[in-house]
């Protein structure tokens, strides 16, 4: 097996190991934002038990390798959709009125705990790492024909399948927030619909009103016109005085 040092220096084996988010929470819990997805700069470095600043460098120094596992910075309207959808402002979870926000995925976490030199967590991170890899291919070797001990078989395959299980429940925490934004957007349009459907419905009981007015305006001229013939013919039956004055 390498020294953990390794991971340090070889990004590719940094990249052969990227998937294996399990480990995090093996060595030290790590808090995610209520999004379930997402953590700050400021929570890396509460994990890793490092100052801000440390991770911010890291960031600066790394920073296309770590995008290729999930870093983002949100800006402008992105950054606020995302504080309205995801964050819980009444937890304190991050300071209000910035002008970005840079995330990290449990990816990213990972390939920072590969990264970074000055942080016992991050090496307990890589040694636990290169141990679960170790396991991970003694079970191969015994698979393809070596006799093993029946106790370090089943304790390998228990790793592996414990590295795995905590993969798809990443994937489905992942899954989850898109999911429910997803249910919030199909209500707020259902509840467009039914403004305009309630705006709709309005607009035909004032056209039926209108021509309710119309069909009594209809009604009173058709009477005005029979009167006015009534009278017209009264004036014609009238006799006309004759003479002139005295």
């Amino acid at each position: 097996m390498p020294p953990e040092s390794a991971l340090l220096e070889s990004r590719a084996l940094r990249e052969s190991l990227a998937a294996r988010t399990g480990v995090l929470d093996k060595v030290k819990v790590l808090a995610m934002l209520p999004d379930g997805l997402h953590v700050t700069t400021r929570m890396v470095a509460e994990y890793f038990e490092v100052s801000h600043d440390t991770v911010k460098t890291l960031v600066k120094r790394h920073r296309e390798e770590l995008s290729s596992h999930g870093l983002r910075t949100l800006r402008g309207s992105e950054l606020r959709f995302f504080e309205r959808s995801t964050m819980d402002p009444s937890e304190g979870s991050y300071p209000q009125g910035r002008v970005h926000l840079t995330l990290f995925t449990r990816r990213t976490v990972l390939n920072a705990a590969m990264l970074l030199r000055d942080s016992d967590v991050a090496r307990a991170v890589r040694r636990y790492l290169l141990d679960v890899e170790e396991e991970a291919g003694r079970a191969h070797r015994e698979a393809v024909g070596d006799r093993p001990s029946p106790e370090r078989s089943l304790e390998a395959r228990m790793t592996v399948v414990e590295s795995c299980l905590a993969d798809v429940g990443a994937a489905l925490r992942e899954l989850g927030p898109v999911l429910r934004r997803t249910s919030d957007r199909l209500d707020r349009i259902d509840e467009r619909l039914d403004g305009m459907d309630r705006r709709i419905a309005f607009m035909d009981r004032r056209l039926d009103n209108t021509n309710q007015v119309v069909c009594a305006m209809s009604e009173r001229m058709a009477g005005m016109d029979v009167r006015l013939r009534q009278l017209q013919e009264e004036t014609a039956r009238c006799p006309r005085p004759r003479g002139g004055r005295r």
